[in-house]
């Protein structure tokens, strides 16, 4: 049979924020990947799960062993298509093997809390990833959805704009452990973001 690697968005965090039909597929799995988290939250006990892990080789050779005998449903969190495994997995299989159901990404959780409208904003991962310069220029009126990390922290990123010459009364939302009982979003500016509370994971929304 025609076996296929079905790419689920399980959403920001919370099990709400997942689709139905993500749900579905997961609930009806016989073989599920992903986080540690997710396995623990989702997973029926005595499923067939593989975590993901830093070792993307492993990951690939599991599914690859899975799926010659059932299809296999791959976690990850927030949308797909927004910087996941599915880029790992379209250079590992043909794209025909591929199935992908959408979810609801944390940058789209984060707009969707500011009532901002995102369809002209500039979205950057500083996850993992250094900086683009052209990307941090200031234009009158721009708007930065940007996923930050352990290095590239609110702070951090807040004295690289500033350097990039954004007014230091710029406004900026810092949204973190969105979808969670503890969320918290903050509003402040980029000289008060490099003094204040730092985040390390969180989504940073510049508006110039």
């Amino acid at each position: 049979m025609d076996y296929k690697i079905i790419i689920v968005g399980i959403g920001p965090g919370a099990p709400e924020y997942i689709v139905p039909i993500a749900k579905q597929q997961i609930d009806n799995a016989k073989v599920l990947v992903g986080s540690k988290r997710a396995l623990e939250t989702l997973a029926a006990p005595d499923i067939t799960s593989k975590i993901i892990t830093g070792d993307i080789p492993s990951v690939i050779s599991f599914i690859q062993a899975q799926l010659y005998k059932q299809d296999v449903v791959v976690m990850v969190s927030g949308d797909p298509g927004y910087y996941s495994l599915l880029a790992a997995l379209r250079r590992s299989f043909p794209l025909k093997k591929l199935q992908v159901i959408p979810g609801i990404s944390s940058m789209q959780l984060a707009f969707a809390r500011l009532a901002l409208p995102w369809q002209a904003a500039r979205l950057l991962s500083l996850h993992g990833r250094k900086p683009d310069k052209q990307s941090l220029c200031f234009t009158e009126g721009a708007i930065l959805g940007i996923l930050t990390d352990t290095i590239y922290t609110s702070k951090t990123i807040a004295e690289l704009l500033l350097r990039h010459n954004w007014p230091r009364t710029t406004k900026v939302y810092l949204c973190a452990r969105l979808s969670y009982e503890n969320e918290e979003i903050i509003e402040t500016t980029l000289e008060n973001a490099v003094q204040t509370k730092e985040f390390s994971h969180c989504i940073m929304v510049v508006t110039a």
